[in-house]
């Protein structure tokens, strides 16, 4: 187990938006929405939120894609919607859902 995780810390967390101007508020959302990872995964290593949006799509332009780094492995889930907060949403519940199935079959559950 890495040693960051033994002290409590979090995972190292980048964060990219593409296409946009600065948006704090949306950052601080997305650092704070992966923090439901530890309930399913406590050793991860560090976390890639990528942000974009489409010009051609005007009902589901915003994009949120999730990268979380295990030891031996990296889960990702890229997702579409009207909203960066939906978006990122839909991207922790099916990495949760990753970590959980990925967990148990460590766990040989």
């Amino acid at each position: 187990m890495d040693s960051h995780q033994l002290n409590g810390k979090e995972p190292n967390v980048q964060f990219t938006l593409r296409h946009s101007s600065n948006h704090r508020d949306i950052e601080a959302y997305a650092k704070d929405a992966i923090k439901a990872f530890h309930k399913y995964y406590t050793d991860i290593l560090d976390c890639h939120i990528i942000l974009d949006h489409q010009k051609n799509d005007k009902e589901q332009n915003k994009i949120a894609e999730i990268k979380a780094h295990v030891p031996s492995h990296t889960f990702v889930s890229k997702e579409q919607g009207p909203t960066y907060e939906v978006a990122i949403d839909t991207c922790v519940s099916n990495i949760c859902k990753q970590l959980k199935k990925h967990r148990d079959k460590s766990l040989g559950l």
